[in-house]
């Protein structure tokens, strides 16, 4: 699958190619903030495969934490783009929000980080959950 996406105001472009590795909802405190409160919907992607097409992301990175992940995003808009997880390596955790279409998601396999999850969060039925990562 080829997927395309960019950010709110155009800025910033990005393709990756390949098969999706895992779908999931995170539902972690972090991630909230990201999201402005709801779960963070990712998908995981081959690294490798991943560029930006047009203009070149901000990062921020957590030095509090350890380890903690990378954030890609707009620096214009703010648009969340993508993590990069040191416990994921040669993948990139693509934000479904930023897909130009995000019916390519087609829905989580995982629910991950239940711990941390608002009473207003849903995980649609049959979706496996796990308190923190699963295994």
């Amino acid at each position: 699958m080829k997927v395309e996406g960019g950010c709110y105001c155009g800025e910033l472009r990005y393709e990756v190619e390949g098969d999706a590795l895992f779908k999931a909802q995170c539902h972690c405190r972090e991630c909230q903030y990201i999201s402005g409160g709801s779960p963070n919907v990712t998908m995981g992607m081959p690294e490798g495969t991943f560029k930006y097409t047009k203009g070149a992301p901000k990062a921020f990175k957590r030095t509090d934490i350890d380890p903690s992940v990378t954030r890609e995003f707009c620096g214009n808009c703010g648009t969340s783009m993508l993590s990069r997880a040191p416990g994921a390596p040669g993948l990139v955790l693509l934000k479904v929000g930023s897909m130009d279409d995000p019916k390519q998601f087609e829905g989580p396999q995982v629910a991950i980080y239940t711990c941390d999850a608002q009473d207003f969060h849903m995980i649609p039925e049959g979706v496996a959950s796990f308190d923190k990562l699963p295994g």
